[in-house]
């Protein structure tokens, strides 16, 4: 089943709703990236509706019922699903008991030009399979100019077209000024385009030398006025929101 059948299987089972791949403030690997399973065991992906229309975005796994995603991908837990697939390659919808968004996250951040925290944690009712583990979140690391960086993400591989969605995939990247205690900004040093788009928000992004993440993808942005992908890519840094989450997980029972 392609990442459009799922988004329409998700329809059907909350309600009838027409299904489109929407548009989030950020979202898939463009240019430069390819198919990339290195960090299947730790990523699943978002499913969430609203009306008129369906979307998706990538989330990390942190504990056996717990992923962390961007806020921006959350809604009512009745009009979301954690989406894999098991080892037969049939798709699996796992229902949502919890969300929790940061008390920072402001939807309208952009437009407003003020600060956000666009994170997000969803707990589902029923464990994910065993091969799932939880990624390592970083806790301290510093970030350089420069510094390598590597995103993943289930979204699109080319902007505007919803069936290049679905697989996982991932890109390489470098931080870039200006540096931040909160956000991370990271480009294509090599000028092949790879970036964040539709679908990968809520996505790791680590860095190069490790599988710790550093931040989870959360806006991008294109070269042009009419393009959003695969010139920029914004994530939030999770070291310094560590007591939000371990709050939260605690509040879930998870620690």
């Amino acid at each position: 089943m392609t990442a459009l059948g799922v988004l329409r299987r998700l329809g059907r089972s909350l309600a009838p709703t027409a299904i489109v791949l929407a548009a989030w403030p950020a979202a898939a690997l463009v240019g430069h990236a390819a198919p990339d399973d290195a960090f299947a065991s730790h990523v699943v992906m978002v499913l969430n509706r609203g009306v008129g229309r369906a979307g998706f975005c990538t989330g990390v796994v942190i504990t056996p019922r717990v992923v962390l995603t961007a806020a921006h991908c959350a809604v009512a837990a009745d009009n979301m699903r954690i989406h894999y697939r098991d080892e037969t390659g049939a798709p699996q919808l796992l229902e949502i008991q919890a969300v929790a968004t940061h008390p920072r996250f402001h939807a309208d951040a952009v437009a407003k030009r003020i600060v956000s925290i666009d994170l997000a944690l969803v707990r589902v009712k029923t464990p994910l399979a065993p091969r799932f583990t939880p990624a390592t979140l970083d806790r301290a690391s510093t970030l350089t100019v420069g510094q390598p960086l590597r995103i993943f993400g289930f979204g699109v591989a080319r902007e505007g077209d919803g069936t290049s969605a679905g697989v996982l995939r991932s890109g390489d990247l470098t931080t870039r000024a200006p540096l931040s205690s909160i956000l991370v900004w990271a480009d294509d040093s090599g000028r092949a385009g790879a970036g964040a788009c539709t679908g990968d928000s809520g996505g790791p992004i680590v860095l190069a030398d490790s599988d710790r993440v550093i931040a989870i993808t959360a806006w991008s942005a294109g070269e042009t006025r009419d393009s959003h992908c695969g010139a920029l890519t914004q994530g939030v840094l999770v070291a310094p929101q560590s007591g939000w989450i371990d709050e939260v997980l605690r509040q879930w029972g998870e620690r």
